[in-house]
């Protein structure tokens, strides 16, 4: 392992790095419970073990199944598809055009008579945006696809007790499904409920559940007026066809971002309750928040007593394995951890742990103009409050018009990048900027500001970047190495963003390797180096 001596998070954010103090709140889960890009959450629990799915886009594989005992330590124990190939646009695609910002939405994941469900509808028109049921007996995969029908739009899929099968979707739309989930039932559609005059915003991202014999249907909610705020507001019938009414369970911001909505609740072995609500935090992406649930005049109340999120939350078991969903890498298996997500589908080809092991390889396999149209950008999500990650790279086998590094990775990103100019090697921290087309997502422009440039005079190089989210910082700072121990900061400090118009998601670490002139170049990674920072200012 390369220990990197000179931190310059440190010096970036005049803080002091600390261990995490060992005090009584020791164990407790912080707020956010999962501070990095986590959105449209679903959770369910299956005996002692909870199961969550996440949207995931035009990252492959897609839909990660993550798996908890406490509702604290949380890891990645599968995805339910490997690539999706309805269109070359999922291959990152200069004449198609990509799938950035769509693909794979807001998955529900349920659990029935022994087998998992999953169903999710891409964010796409036509035949791309078709529903997908699957089915696997574990959670952790494999998964098979049960049948594909229509586009429903931030779908719930519920199983009652009858066994009769629904999907809530839309702003409050439902359709009854066939028995063997092979499509819906023609004539069943049903508007379970009208919106309300102040509902003038965002109502959307269905979550249905059954409590003690009522239905409780859980939603986003936007009302743009002074004064009104995001919410999630929950409706309940005893009948699944209605008639609903409607209440908010939550309206509350936390820890200097905005206020909290979309989400789902979920009960222990014991019959305590909790919600898992996300909420957007800039640069980081969409973080997920735990709190209490209380049934209060049979409503699902989430928050502590006075109705926030707090600050932190006992944990449901102490004493439980530490895990993550953000890891370190030293690339010693034969198979990719899966920790890690490919931009867009992979060249199944063009990479390999096996040639050199020990080592990523990752090759060159179509000449392409810009990194936002590279095949196998290798992906991370980077986590909040500060995290560093670093590589090292072996620049031998890059051909003229290669370019291969490491990126704060986003529709707007911070790149290291070396660069291969006919023999000559040089290192490159620019600011990038991708331009999409609002139907196709074709990449139409990349803006590209060198800041700072280096010649190389060797085939190694170590790579870092260190990230800061603390409430209004964003700010990521990239460094080198000639040796893995002493650090060069180059370019200059990177504003990290969100934007929904066309990634839609949180900032990643990038790995990658693209060719300009011609294919058949590659460059060898030696591990990936991860930890997560926690300062004395991080709450």
């Amino acid at each position: 392992m390369k220990t990197k001596l000179l931190l310059s998070i440190t010096l970036m954010l005049c803080m002091t790095v600390t261990v995490q103090a060992q005090s009584q709140t020791e164990n407790m889960i912080e707020n956010p419970m999962l501070w990095a890009d986590v959105p449209d959450p679903d959770v369910i629990r299956v005996g002692d073990t909870f199961y969550m799915v996440s949207t995931t886009m035009h990252l492959m594989p897609g839909a990660p199944i993550m798996q908890s005992k406490d509702l604290k330590n949380w890891e990645t124990i599968g995805y339910i598809f490997d690539k999706l190939t309805d269109s070359p646009k999922y291959d990152l695609s200069a004449t198609a055009g990509t799938v950035y910002g769509r693909g794979q939405w807001a998955t529900s994941l349920k659990y029935h008579k022994g087998k998992f469900y999953a169903l999710f509808a891409p964010n796409e028109a036509g035949a791309m945006g078709d529903t997908y049921i699957c089915s696997a007996d574990q959670a952790a995969g494999p998964w098979k696809i049960v049948s594909r029908m229509r586009h429903f739009h931030d779908c719930s899929l519920f199983f009652d007790d009858d066994d009769r099968v629904y999907v809530i979707y839309g702003t409050g739309e439902m359709m009854e499904l066939k028995p063997d989930l092979s499509d819906v039932i023609e004539g069943t559609h049903r508007q379970i409920f009208q919106r309300e005059a102040d509902e003038t915003g965002l109502l959307e991202g269905s979550r249905m559940i059954k409590h003690n014999g009522r239905y409780y249907l859980l939603m986003i909610s936007h009302v743009y007026a002074p004064g009104r705020h995001r919410r999630e507001v929950c409706y309940r019938a005893d009948n699944i066809q209605g008639p609903y009414e409607k209440h908010t369970i939550l309206q509350s911001e936390f820890g200097g971002f905005s206020y909290e909505a979309q989400g789902t609740i979920v009960d222990t072995e014991d019959g305590d309750w909790y919600g898992i609500i996300f909420q957007d935090r800039a640069g980081v992406g969409r973080v997920l928040t735990v709190m209490p649930c209380r049934w209060i005049d049979g409503w699902p109340m989430l928050g502590d007593e006075e109705g926030k999120v707090p600050a932190r939350v006992r944990p449901l078991k102490s004493g439980q394995p530490e895990t993550s969903i953000v890891k370190a890498d030293d690339f010693g298996s034969e198979k990719l951890g899966l920790h890690w997500q490919w931009n867009h589908n992979p060249v199944d080809k063009a990479w390999s742990l096996t040639e050199r092991p020990g080592y990523l390889r990752l090759k060159t396999s179509r000449v392409v103009p810009n990194l936002y149209l590279a095949p196998n950008t290798l992906t991370q999500r980077m986590e909040g409050p500060g995290c560093h990650g670093h590589i090292m790279m072996d620049l031998s086998k890059m051909k003229d018009g290669d370019c291969a590094g490491l990126a704060a990775f986003n529709s707007d990103s911070g790149v290291l990048t070396v660069k291969k100019k006919g023999k000559k090697l040089f290192l490159e921290m620019s600011e990038q900027k991708v331009s999409l087309s609002d139907r196709d997502k074709k990449v139409e422009k990349v803006e590209e500001k060198v800041i700072e440039s280096i010649e190389l005079k060797q085939n190694k190089i170590w790579l870092g970047i260190d990230a800061n989210f603390i409430p209004r910082t964003d700010i990521a700072v990239f460094d080198y190495s000639l040796d893995g121990i002493l650090w060069h900061k180059i370019g200059s400090d990177y504003r990290m963003s969100f934007d929904w118009r066309r990634f839609f998601m949180g900032q990643k670490f990038g790995i990658f390797n693209y060719a300009t002139k011609k294919v058949g170049g590659y460059v060898d990674i030696d591990e990936f180096e991860y930890y997560k920072v926690y300062t004395t200012n991080d709450k």
